[in-house]
């Protein structure tokens, strides 16, 4: 059940996520040439389809409508770029499934293993380009506005995959001498800008919003999509094991670089230091270790200030908000929004 703080956040995602789903039922690419019609709906189009119908909250995708009413536009002119979001996060999620070797997403196994690979990279692929598709097709966006969301969106998918390479690399080469601010760096690309400005500022766009509403949104959500990320991280480590399934603590297993980690290494010494490295690098997946690699980052006070950190943020980004001339309800959504950001359980 959410808290009071998160109501107004939730019930909006409630509100709009069958808009959201009809949108997307509705531009959902499909075959377009009679030759080998079936054959592209079975390897390439449907397994899109049936990943992105799965669905999840449908967060991203509400920032961009809530955007939009922020400003005090129709919620309805963000939908294409709020499709564009969605797809782009499945998109991500099927390629992020076969850089982690990932079992299961959403339930179900994931697109890989019921595709292959070289299946589930192109179905990925697929998604990356229907973003584009998405925002050019609108029908009653004008070109300027087009344009200038297709900036914003390759910005976004740019800054994304920059992070994707820095948090692989790091793990491929075994690197652990990665700083507090070489993580939040990492963190910001990766998921901020997807997870939080750029929705919001799309949907402001689409909205008619000022440059200084638009700009005021983006240092908003920057924020917010940045705490968002710590409670994910948080959540693997010292959230609810039931409903985090078998990803449970996999952070540690795949020696993910997350904030506790490398707060936590960087203010360990001696043989624990030693002991929670190796226990980062060994891929262990036994409880009694995992759970002696949280006890370490415990101790070194990594999961408190990632959890301060994270309401921080929270903070900050709530201080942005206040310099921005947005409508009194999409104003208490939006702080609601931040809460539910760093107060979520799964």
């Amino acid at each position: 059940m959410a808290s009071p703080s998160q109501g107004a956040f939730v019930a909006y995602l409630t509100r709009v996520r069958p808009l959201v789903e009809g949108y997307l039922r509705e531009v959902a690419p499909h075959a377009t040439s009679d030759a080998g019609a079936d054959d592209l709906e079975r390897y390439l189009y449907a397994p899109l389809w049936d990943f992105t119908r799965g669905g999840g909250k449908r967060t991203r995708p509400a920032l961009c409508l809530l955007g939009a009413e922020t400003v005090g536009g129709n919620a309805r002119d963000a939908l294409p770029a709020a499709a564009a979001i969605e797809t782009f996060q499945s998109a991500a999620l099927i390629h992020d499934d076969i850089a982690d070797e990932g079992e299961l997403r959403r339930g179900k196994p994931c697109t890989y293993r019921t595709e292959g690979v070289g299946v589930a990279i192109n179905v990925g692929d697929l998604g990356i380009v229907d973003t584009f598709r998405l925002l050019l097709d609108a029908p009653d966006l004008p070109d300027k506005t087009r344009l200038r969301l297709a900036r914003e969106l390759a910005d976004m998918e740019l800054r994304t995959v920059e992070g994707q390479a820095l948090d692989l690399g790091w793990a491929r080469d075994g690197r652990w001498d990665v700083s507090v601010d070489d993580y939040l760096y990492m963190a910001s690309h990766k998921t901020a800008y997807y997870s939080g400005a750029v929705p919001l500022v799309m949907g402001a766009i689409c909205g008619g919003g000022t440059d200084d509403q638009v700009e005021g949104l983006r240092s908003f959500g920057m924020d917010c999509g940045l705490a968002f990320q710590i409670q994910d991280d948080l959540l693997n480590l010292v959230g609810d094991a039931k409903a985090q399934g078998k990803d449970f603590r996999t952070d540690i297993t795949e020696g993910k670089r997350t904030l506790v980690a490398v707060w936590s290494l960087a203010h360990l010494a001696g043989s624990e230091r030693d002991e929670l490295l190796s226990l980062l690098s060994g891929e262990t997946s036994d409880a009694a270790g995992l759970a002696r690699a949280v006890e370490l980052m415990e101790r070194a006070g990594g999961v408190n200030h990632a959890r301060e950190y994270a309401r921080s943020l929270v903070r900050t980004a709530k201080s942005h908000l206040s310099n921005v001339d947005v409508l009194d309800e999409a104003r208490a959504t939006l702080l609601s929004m931040a809460d539910f950001f760093v107060e979520r359980l799964d």
